[in-house]
Formats: structure tokens, C-alpha cells, sequence
């Protein structure tokens, strides 16, 4: 299978308006963003986990990423609540589920294959930075490396958000919302821009919490970030 596969292209899905469409696992369903392959696949999606589910335990060959967006979710190592963000890096095992029922942001094979930085964070609890170039913004940072930077931002109602993207960018709305380019972005909107865009977005009323990644679009040779602390 090959969705949204075509990185030098603007992707836009607004999954909480898509089916749930069952994977090969009673009791787990996804919503896909983007793929490239069956069933081990690059991949960008939304999962959900019905109460008392288990998916079978497994390896990541290429890693996983993963944002608890509802419920509960479980695996041999600890319990992890709305708004826990995990990276398990290449190599690593786990077999997981959720006796409660959890929604998930989950990324698989989009790690540097070299990378064995392990992460578990809960966003509810990190400081939230205010951007002195882009008013109107906080910022909360979740991993970066030279390949890439992961945050958690935060928009004004109705503040004019502009984020230049020289090597990409892909973002999740987590709540509120925002219009980009003539179109409207609620939960579960999911944009991803091509390397040399610029965002230009406003945040409605209630302002919007998104999740962010730069960086990791761009061809294997032009991926270097600066390395000094954002924002």
C-alpha cells in the first residue's frame, strides 16, 4: 500500500472525519495518515485501542513514535495517560494494549536507524516556553536531534502563526483549531508540508494546541538542524 507516500507534496487528512478501519488484531483500529507498505510499513496513524485490547508483542526494526491522544495505554514497561509521548527506538521490544481503551498518534520506521535515545514524556507536566520570534506562541520541546525537533506549541486565539519549513514540517492538531490556506483544522487534522514551505495559519477563538515535527522530510543529505535550544 502507498498513501500519501509522495513527501515533496502538501498532505492534508482530517481523520476524525475518516472510518475507523479494523487491523489484523481483534479490538484495535486505525485511521491512516500515511503509508508505504502492509503491515510492516512506514507509517503515520491514528490507532485505537478498545477496552481491554492487546496487540501481539513485537520488535521495532525501525522505531516507533507515539502521542497518547485518549484513555489509557499499557505495554510491559509502565502505564502511559492522555498526553504521554514515547519514543521506543530501533531494536526495541513491547507488547501493547490498553485495559481502559486509549486513542494513539503512532509513527513507525522514521527513525534514524542509528538512534537508541529512548523517551517518555508527559506533555501536561513540561514548561511551556514562549517563542520570542513568533508572537503569540509556546513552546514545549519534546526531543531533537540533528535530524529532527519534535514540540508541543501553543497558539493565541487569533494570533497570525508564520513557521518557515526549509526542511519540512507535519503537524497534529490536539485541540482548538486553525485555518490554513482557505481550510479549516480541528482535532485530529493532519498537515504535512514539503520541504521550503512556510506555514501561515490563525488560530480560531479558543486558540490551538498542536504537535509538531520539523526537519525529517527532507532528502537524507539535507538533514541537519542547528543545534542550539529551541525555540
Amino acid at each position: 500500500m502507498r498513501l500519501n507516500a509522495d513527501f515533496s507534496q502538501r498532505v492534508v487528512v482530517h481523520a476524525a472525519t475518516q472510518p475507523w478501519v479494523p487491523s489484523p488484531t481483534a479490538g484495535v483500529s486505525r485511521r491512516m495518515l500515511h503509508r508505504e507498505g502492509e503491515e510492516a510499513a512506514r507509517a503515520t496513524t491514528i490507532v485505537k485501542y478498545e477496552p481491554g485490547s492487546q496487540f501481539p508483542g513485537h520488535q521495532h526494526g525501525g522505531g516507533e513514535e507515539f502521542l497518547v491522544l485518549d484513555g489509557v495505554f499499557h505495554d510491559e514497561y509502565g502505564s502511559y495517560p492522555t498526553g504521554s509521548y514515547v519514543r521506543n527506538p530501533p531494536g526495541s521490544f513491547h507488547t501493547p494494549g490498553s485495559e481502559e481503551g486509549c486513542i494513539l498518534f503512532v509513527k513507525l520506521w522514521q527513525f534514524d536507524p542509528q538512534d537508541r535515545t529512548a523517551t517518555q514524556l508527559h506533555t501536561e507536566r513540561l514548561a511551556r516556553i514562549a517563542d520570542a520570534r513568533r508572537p503569540g506562541v509556546l513552546v514545549s520541546p519534546l526531543y531533537r536531534d540533528r535530524r529532527e525537533d519534535v514540540r508541543m506549541e501553543f497558539w493565541a486565539a487569533n494570533a497570525q502563526i508564520e513557521l518557515e519549513l526549509p526542511l519540512g514540517g507535519e503537524l497534529l492538531v490536539l485541540e482548538g483549531g486553525f485555518a490554513e490556506s482557505g481550510e479549516v483544522f480541528t482535532p485530529q487534522s493532519w498537515l504535512r508540508m514539503p520541504p521550503g514551505s512556510v506555514l501561515r495559519a490563525r488560530p480560531g477563538w479558543r486558540g490551538a494546541k498542536v504537535w509538531v515535527k520539523l526537519g525529517h522530510l527532507a532528502p537524507t543529505s539535507e538533514r541537519s538542524l542547528p543545534m542550539e535550544v529551541a525555540p
